[in-house]
């Protein structure tokens, strides 16, 4: 097929051909879901240079945030499964927190997102 005109482009083909508008509508809505709150995607972009980061690095990282709503923050995407909290066994404890290989694939996502959102910009 050719194109009416060069900024035209077809979408690519779905991987997934059973989703159908309203199941593709209701998976997204709960993918938003695990980083839907004030500072989840924040907290994502600091870990997502795979390295591990301490509550207190995370705490310095992110102006703004109590230790209650990070660590309820950090909480939640551990049950959502976007990050995983590692625990030493010493005195004063240390706790670390890194992300999923399921969070770090989000990356290229967030990523695509802000490309699309910086085109606005120029609209």
């Amino acid at each position: 097929m050719t194109r009416t005109h060069k900024k035209v482009s077809y979408l690519p083909e779905s991987k997934d051909r059973g989703h159908t508008p309203h199941s593709a509508a209701e998976a997204i809505g709960e993918v938003i879901k695990a980083f839907n709150g004030r500072w989840k995607l924040e907290i994502l972009f600091h870990l997502f240079d795979g390295q591990l980061r301490r509550f207190s690095d995370l705490e310095r990282a992110v102006p703004g945030i109590s230790q209650k709503m990070l660590a309820q923050q950090l909480r939640q995407m551990e049950a959502d499964g976007l990050v995983r909290r590692i625990v030493h066994a010493q005195v004063p404890p240390k706790v670390e927190y890194c992300l999923t290989d399921w969070g770090q694939a989000l990356c290229p996502a967030l990523d695509a997102l802000l490309l699309w959102a910086s085109r606005r910009e120029g609209c």
